[in-house]
């Protein structure tokens, strides 16, 4: 296993699952400088062939309790408001388009901006006693980093316009019901089984992997027999490649498949 630890972010990897921590105390609040370490290290995670599935959560009671309030009192300017907005979203829509599996181990509060970066992650995951929700509405604000764009594609749009224009919170076994998170585990669990699912994610072939998120990504903006056509060209050229072999043969022979990321 190695380490390595920016200011507020630490990234571990084990095998090829690479574990990224938040930790900014008191509440792990998302400021511009967390936001270009979570960036870097995504980009390395990105760029390194031996990583192949990201688990990220958060320290203590919070996986992100939601923006640096000082910050946002600082905004003095439409201009200025916009400009974070976008550097917010241009970050978190690199996370989501990463072609590799990224898990949210969502461990405890996890509201406004730390929502929204759950939400870009492919799947995610929360501790029993965790609160998500997205209550900028009760500053005089709304959700600036994909927040109105994002949770109405997850939980409708009925769900979204209630949870965005009161602001209030929702339980983590709620937020499983909506389908904003696929499992609620104790807190003690949590890391552990969001771990074991990345290195059942890891196991598979790379290039399986990120076929299958292209399709999925892709197919939301299209229509259905364009998302269709794109899924068919996508398995087409797996088709070739050696670990379509190795799998099938593995399968025939009945014995574990040893991918080889080609």
């Amino acid at each position: 296993m190695t380490t390595t630890t920016d200011s507020m972010l630490s990234c571990s990897v084990d095998g090829a699952v690479a574990t990224l921590v938040i930790n900014r105390p008191p509440a792990n609040a998302l400021t511009p400088d967390l936001l270009t370490e979570l960036s870097r290290a995504f980009g390395h995670c990105a760029e390194d062939d031996a990583v192949k599935a990201v688990v990220l959560t958060g320290t203590g009671r919070f996986f992100i309790a939601g923006a640096d309030i000082r910050l946002l009192a600082s905004i003095a300017s439409a201009q200025e408001g916009e400009a974070i907005a976008q550097q917010g979203q241009a970050i978190l829509n690199r996370i989501e388009a990463l072609e590799k599996p990224v898990i949210a181990a969502i461990n405890g509060v996890c509201l406004g901006g730390g929502l929204e970066l759950a939400m870009c992650c492919h799947i995610r995951l929360a501790a029993e006693g965790s609160r998500l929700g997205q209550p900028e509405i009760n500053l005089g604000i709304m959700p600036g980093f994909g927040g109105t764009q994002r949770l109405p594609r997850i939980v409708g749009q009925s769900k979204a316009r209630e949870l965005i224009l009161t602001g209030d919170p929702i339980s983590a076994q709620e937020a499983k019901s909506l389908g904003l998170v696929s499992h609620v585990l104790p807190p003690e669990d949590l890391l552990r089984h969001a771990q074991g699912m990345a290195r059942n994610m890891a196991s598979k072939g790379l290039a399986a992997l990120r076929a299958s998120l292209r399709a999925i990504r892709g197919g939301h903006e299209l229509t259905l027999q364009e998302g269709l056509a794109l899924e068919a060209r996508l398995f087409g050229g797996l088709c070739e490649t050696e670990d379509k072999r190795e799998g099938v043969a593995a399968f025939l022979e009945k014995r574990q498949p040893h991918f080889v990321d080609r």
